[in-house]
């Protein structure tokens, strides 16, 4: 049976779940960033800590610190495959979760990981639903998936937002997007930039089709205004009233999609 993990956006969602995926003062991109003193003063939680930056050498000393004074944590969701190669030097008694967003989308690559004492992979959102319940059944590891929320499709490291400001002398305001061709994609910088998909990604019904597939729903509470309702509502879905709750998000959202999970991606690499 799956069980619900969040992406709290601020310290007052940490409450709403007992499983929660939070990040690290500096070292996490598109989540809320803790210091590990904060996170190690949560009680009755699964705690998931996303170290999704790439790490440049200079950032090595505060990782390897970091990572040694995590308390009681379920698991790093890592992107920068040196924490592989910390875990064996430092011991580290936690899981690691293999997250490479547009990468984690086979199987054979996962369990290769799995190999390497990563044993849990987090779906990208890239790849149909067909492919994720083929990934889930030939994987050694437990699997997270994404099933609500904006997915992020870019990311530079460039301080985006913080230039524009100050090259056209604007004032910081709490949220941006970039618009364009009549679509509207939210953008975030903390760390790196992030620009977000124009949809929110509704996988309520798929939620019960990989319910005793994938061990791990992720609702992503950025940018969503109503996220305690949305939370509620995949607590108490079922077979029985999941036309009722679909239409219930619809009527909150105006920009519910289902993504990929139905259609293959029509993003292909240039040659």
């Amino acid at each position: 049976m799956s069980k619900i993990v969040i992406k709290p956006t601020n310290k007052k969602q940490i409450k709403l779940h007992d499983s929660i995926i939070v990040g690290v003062k500096n070292l996490s991109v598109g989540v809320l960033e803790l210091t590990v003193e904060e996170i190690n003063k949560l009680k009755n939680k699964e705690i998931f800590v996303s170290i999704n930056k790439n790490i440049h050498n200079q950032d090595l000393p505060y990782l390897k610190e970091v990572l040694l004074n995590l308390k009681n944590i379920k698991g790093v969701i890592y992107y920068d495959v040196s924490i592989v190669n910390l875990k064996q030097e430092l011991n580290l008694p936690y899981d690691l979760i293999w997250s490479q967003e547009h990468h984690t989308t086979n199987a054979n690559t996962a369990n290769f990981w799995f190999e390497n004492n990563v044993i849990g992979t987090y779906i990208s959102n890239d790849i149909t639903l067909d492919e994720m319940i083929n990934l889930i059944n030939n994987y050694k590891g437990y699997t997270m998936v994404t099933l609500f929320g904006y997915l992020p499709i870019f990311v530079s490291k460039r301080p985006l937002i913080s230039n524009y400001l100050k090259t056209f002398k604007l004032k910081n305001k709490k949220t941006y997007t970039i618009n364009k061709e009549g679509k509207s994609y939210p953008i975030l910088e903390n760390n790196t930039t992030q620009v977000y998909s124009d949809f929110i990604l509704n996988g309520l019904k798929e939620s019960l089709i990989l319910k005793d597939k994938v061990n791990y729903i992720v609702l992503d509470a950025f940018n969503i205004n109503k996220f305690k309702q949305v939370l509620k509502i995949f607590k108490e879905v079922n077979e029985s009233n999941v036309l009722e709750y679909e239409n219930k998000l619809n009527s909150m959202f105006n920009n519910l999609n289902k993504g990929f999970l139905y259609e293959e991606t029509i993003y292909r690499v240039k040659k």
